[in-house]
C-alpha cells in the first residue's frame, strides 16, 4: 500500500497530540528526550508534523507521556476507559516508515489494529516488511518484550548474535530491548500480528 500522506499524518495528529501531551505534562523538549531517549530534535521533527516515526520510537514517546500508542493514531482524542473495547477495520489507518538508508525505499508499514481500550499492557500492530538488501536494514530496541507471529511470506529476524528465518505460521517470541531488525525475504512482503508487552513503569 502507499506511503501515509502528509494529509493522513494532519488527519491523525500525531504531532499535535505529543507536543500538547509534552505541555500538559509540563515537559520540555528536553524533559521528553531525557524520558524517552528520543533526541530533542527528532521530537521537534515530529511534533512540527515533518517525520512519522517507526513503532519503537513511537512506543518510547508514548510511554515517555504515559500513554498507549494507539492514543496517536486514532483520528481523535478519546481517553475513556472501559473493559472492553473493539475496533472496526475502517478505524484503522495504516503508516508508512521509510528506510534511514534511503528515503524513497519504503521499509515496513504498520497499523494498530485496538485504538480504543487507554489503559493496557500490550499493544497489537498489523506490519508488513518489504523486501530489502541486508545492508539496509535498521536496528532498534526498546523495552518490553515482543510476540510475533507471521501470517504471510517470508521474514528474517536478525540481532547481532543470530539470524533466524520465519515462515507462515511461525511464532516468535523474544525480549525486545536487544537491538533487533526484519526484512522479508524473496519478491514478496512479509505480513505478520506483533503484539508488545510493556510493563508499568515504576
Amino acid at each position: 500500500m502507499p506511503e501515509a500522506t502528509r494529509e493522513d499524518l494532519d488527519g491523525l495528529g500525531i504531532g499535535t497530540k505529543v507536543r500538547e501531551l509534552r505541555q500538559k505534562r509540563r515537559y520540555t523538549l528536553q524533559d521528553l528526550s531525557a524520558r524517552t531517549g528520543v533526541s530533542k530534535e527528532i521530537l521537534a521533527q515530529l511534533e512540527g508534523g515533518e517525520v512519522m516515526p517507526p513503532v519503537a520510537t513511537l512506543l518510547r514517546v508514548a510511554r515517555g507521556l504515559d500513554v498507549n500508542v494507539a492514543y496517536f493514531l486514532h483520528p481523535g482524542t478519546e481517553e475513556v476507559e472501559r473493559k472492553a473495547a473493539v475496533t472496526r477495520v475502517a478505524e484503522r489507518r495504516q503508516i508508512a516508515r521509510r528506510s534511514h538508508h534511503d528515503p524513497g525505499q519504503i521499509g515496513y508499514t504498520y497499523e494498530s489494529v485496538e485504538l480504543h481500550k487507554t489503559r493496557k499492557h500490550m499493544e497489537p500492530f498489523l506490519v508488513t516488511f518489504q523486501p530489502v538488501e541486508k545492508r539496509d536494514m535498521v536496528f532498534y530496541s526498546h523495552e518490553g518484550e515482543e510476540c510475533v507471529f507471521l501470517l504471510e511470506g517470508e521474514l528474517e529476524f536478525r540481532t547481532a548474535e543470530e539470524v533466524t528465518r520465519l515462515r507462515e505460521g511461525d511464532c516468535l517470541y523474544f525480549e525486545s530491548d536487544m537491538a533487533h531488525a526484519f526484512r522479508s525475504l524473496g519478491d514478496a512482503p512479509a505480513k505478520a500480528l506483533i503484539v508488545v508487552y510493556a510493563a508499568e513503569k515504576g
